[in-house]
């Protein structure tokens, strides 16, 4: 009982943040396409002016929303043993989504990320770690490694999700900020306050998921969905 009240509030708060990402990119994608507000709006106009940049972009929000939504699919153990066509299916939307729209055009953003070269370095390894655990997880399921395919999605969709760990911890702190009346600068809470948070913020974003990835593995959740069998089978 407890294990499934678990599963439906783990998808809950996965469909809402997907829900809330389509919230977030969906102005952006309604002509005449505006870049005055929340993301855009902190980006300086030489950026802006940038094509590549601002193409990266587009592919990025847009693509970046259904790969969640379809990431999220694969864990189902129902959708997995009982529609294994669908489950291959969007399976291979969301591989080829990540590795030839959502990966790349991440890349090329984090480049010109915000804080500096500490947080521009965050999101280049986030960028680079999501497509390679993306590949890995497309490397092994052709190896029939049912296992360590799983270990690989896990991995991938905690790079995918760190969009979502972000934005919970910038609304987290700025509620915080709001309730003890911090103002920014202010040197005595200078890590809560641009830039220290934000490249905090960017590296944590990701690290975390990882790292809880990692404990859920290392704690045998794939045994949940194949008991009878070990990795490398």
């Amino acid at each position: 009982m407890s294990l499934n009240l678990g599963k439906i509030i783990i998808l809950l708060i996965v469909m809402l943040s997907a829900y809330a990402m389509g919230s977030i990119a969906f102005p952006y994608l309604l002509p005449p396409f505006p870049t005055d507000i929340d993301f855009l709006a902190q980006k300086p106009d030489w950026l802006l002016g940038k094509k590549h940049y601002m193409i990266a972009f587009y592919i990025h929000i847009s693509s970046s929303v259904l790969v969640l939504a379809a990431g999220l699919t694969q864990f189902s153990k129902t959708l997995m043993f009982k529609y294994p066509k669908w489950h291959r299916n969007i399976g291979k939307f969301y591989v080829f989504t990540v590795l030839f729209l959502s990966g790349p055009s991440g890349l090329v953003m984090a480049f010109y990320g915000s804080g500096g070269a500490a947080a521009q370095w965050a999101f280049v390894l986030q960028a680079l770690g999501w497509w390679f655990f993306t590949y890995m997880a497309y490397v092994t399921i052709l190896k029939k490694d049912l296992v360590k395919h799983g270990e690989y999605m896990l991995r991938s969709y905690a790079m995918a999700f760190s969009a979502i760990t972000l934005r919970a911890g910038t609304y987290v702190v700025s509620l915080y900020k709001m309730q003890y009346h911090i103002r920014c600068p202010d040197e005595a809470w200078s890590m809560l306050c641009y830039p220290n948070f934000y490249v905090l913020e960017a590296w944590l974003s990701w690290v975390l998921n990882i790292m809880m990835v990692e404990l859920l593995i290392m704690a045998g959740i794939m045994k949940y969905y194949f008991p009878k069998m070990n990795s490398g089978i």
